[in-house]
């Protein structure tokens, strides 16, 4: 499915913990939420201060074919544009944690899975578009809805503060939660999109730090989003 030489340096890097996702998944299946860590990511996707770095995306129709892609700087967009795209981004991390939001561990990097994809696209930002269409076309494959859809992701980095004894925040960081947000929304006539239907946060972020061994999924139906699942290869 990928070429050797777009996923040289992605593939190296997920074989160094891929080992560590072997025993973590088979020692914790799915996980809890934390509310908390999922406000602590939605307090910054305002208009006035956002970690969102890029967002790319894809517009498919009813019949499951791609009608136009996008990508583009986050810092681009402007007025109700941005503010409709902060609102599909949050609503992944915003929904109800453990119904609508449950974690899943992550079957592992290999050769040619569509989680090597996803490490590849957050390992570049979406800076890679064939990378960003061989995901798009493979969403469109397993998540035929029978009417048009809109395919959102969003690349973040965000500092994590540092918390004193007493929980307050201070000014250096711990380290820099590098993430996807994806998001897959119905939209109308004028590709206008609504609410997010199905999507995903990855890594997830659990304690406050990154956890490359399991992702948040995100569905609206369970039913609906069953393919969508398996395909990822997320265990129920």
């Amino acid at each position: 499915m990928l070429s050797e030489k777009s996923l040289k340096h992605s593939y190296y890097d997920a074989i160094v913990i891929d080992s560590q996702l072997i025993i973590k998944r088979y020692l914790q299946k799915m996980g809890n939420i934390n509310r908390e860590d999922m406000l602590e990511l939605t307090r910054r996707m305002t208009s006035a201060r956002s970690n969102l770095v890029r967002i790319a995306g894809a517009y498919i129709d009813a019949d499951g074919y791609i009608e136009g892609t996008f990508n583009t700087n986050f810092l681009n967009l402007k007025g109700a544009e941005k503010s409709r795209c902060l609102d599909i981004a949050k609503a992944i991390p915003f929904s109800r944690p453990n119904e609508e939001l449950k974690q899943y561990p992550i079957p592992g990097f290999a050769p040619g899975s569509v989680w090597q994809l996803i490490y590849a696209i957050r390992d570049c930002g979406l800076k890679n578009d064939a990378l960003m269409l061989n995901l798009y076309e493979l969403i469109a494959e397993n998540y035929p809805t029978g009417s048009p859809y809109a395919i959102y992701v969003y690349y973040g980095a965000y500092d994590v503060p540092r918390k004193a004894t007493d929980k307050s925040y201070q000014d250096e960081s711990e380290e820099t939660y590098q993430y996807l947000i994806l998001a897959i929304a119905p939209v109308d006539d004028d590709r206008i999109p609504h609410s997010p239907e199905a999507g995903f946060l990855y890594p997830a972020f659990t304690d406050r730090s990154t956890d490359p061994a399991h992702v948040n999924f995100y569905s609206l139906w369970d039913d609906d989003t069953e393919g969508l699942r398996k395909f990822l290869g997320l265990e129920t």
